[in-house]
């Protein structure tokens, strides 16, 4: 924090701040002397964020990005912007549309008439002409971002691991008490998991101003990994042996529908869609520097991070001795 005299630290909005990847943004933030303003839907389960920072360093407001004048009051007096709000699957009126179109553009809008920088995650995968609707409204939020906000960074991560990912922790879970893992569309699909800490260190570089404005990054970890390649890699260290099912994408769309009714969905129709694509770093990303590495960080490895966290889910837990060529204790 600031010392008497000196001039006070910038004040960052954060926009899902008490989420996944929000809690390590706010802690990157908070550690580079930031105060921080994190505007989430329940500020009253967002105590978790308190510690991360020193005495008054962070608060939480309370913001629906489905409310323009909430959106507004969260970003009044911000230095700079950061919108982390995405959802894997719609529920209520928490629609693909309303949460990460209407909802970015509205945060986009508060940002310039606060003349504070702004910073969006997205996703490795957007795309305007998706069949998927997660895919499609994470292009349409970009687009409406920069003809905003034209000096706006946008992120765009793979898939993102750390101890409270929905992915390995997922499967992980899965893998405890199902007979079988399933290989959706054969496991072919091609991921790049990006570490969360990672993540954040990029937004708070876009924070410092340390990336170019109005440039498009990708982020992706060290490795390319097929979604077969991603389980094995849970089974491994989880020290569990399950076979394999292979689920065609046909068949995995239907029961994506109809899992998709459910409060929480395992799997939704959306979901099936986007494993018919890759979701790596571009090749013009990286030629261009607009990468993880190109920052000047160094990704780092999911074999590094998932024993860390992914040990609970192993058979005695801490305790089980490691094996040869098996997970580390």
């Amino acid at each position: 924090m600031a010392q008497p005299g000196m001039a006070q630290p910038k004040l960052v909005t954060v926009f899902g701040g008490s989420g996944f990847v929000g809690r390590h943004v706010v802690a990157a933030l908070a550690k580079r002397g930031y105060n921080v303003r994190a505007a989430v839907r329940r500020p009253d389960l967002a105590g978790h964020l308190q510690p991360l920072g020193t005495v008054g360093q962070i608060h939480a407001v309370q913001a629906n990005l489905r409310f323009r004048w909430s959106v507004d009051r969260a970003v009044e007096g911000a230095d700079h912007v950061v919108n982390l709000v995405g959802i894997l699957y719609e529920g209520g009126r928490q629609t693909f549309d309303a949460v990460q179109s209407f909802g970015a553009r509205a945060i986009a809008e508060a940002a310039r008439n606060a003349g504070a920088g702004l910073t969006h995650v997205s996703a490795i995968g957007a795309d305007a002409d998706s069949a998927a609707a997660y895919a499609r409204t994470k292009a349409e939020a970009e687009q409406a971002v920069l003809a905003t906000v034209p000096s706006a960074v946008i992120l765009r991560p793979s898939i993102i691991f750390g101890p409270e990912d929905n992915f390995f922790n997922q499967f992980a879970g899965m893998a405890r008490i199902a007979p079988a893992l399933p290989l959706i569309g054969g496991g072919v699909t091609k991921f790049q998991p990006v570490y969360v800490r990672d993540v954040a260190e990029a937004v708070a570089l876009s924070v410092d101003g340390a990336l170019k404005p109005g440039a498009t990054y990708e982020l992706g970890g060290p490795d390319v990994k097929s979604f077969r390649e991603c389980l094995e890699l849970v089974l491994s260290v989880t020290g569990r042996k399950r076979p394999f099912v292979t689920i065609p994408f046909w068949a995995a769309k239907i029961q994506g529908s109809i899992l998709g009714l459910l409060p929480k969905p395992l799997l939704t129709k959306d979901q099936v869609v986007m494993l018919e694509t890759d979701n790596v770093v571009s090749d013009a990303a990286m030629a261009e520097g607009r990468t993880l590495q190109g920052m000047g960080i160094t990704p780092t490895t999911a074999e590094a991070i998932l024993p860390t966290y992914l040990w609970r889910f192993r058979e005695t837990g801490q305790y089980q001795a490691p094996t040869a060529g098996g997970p580390a204790a």
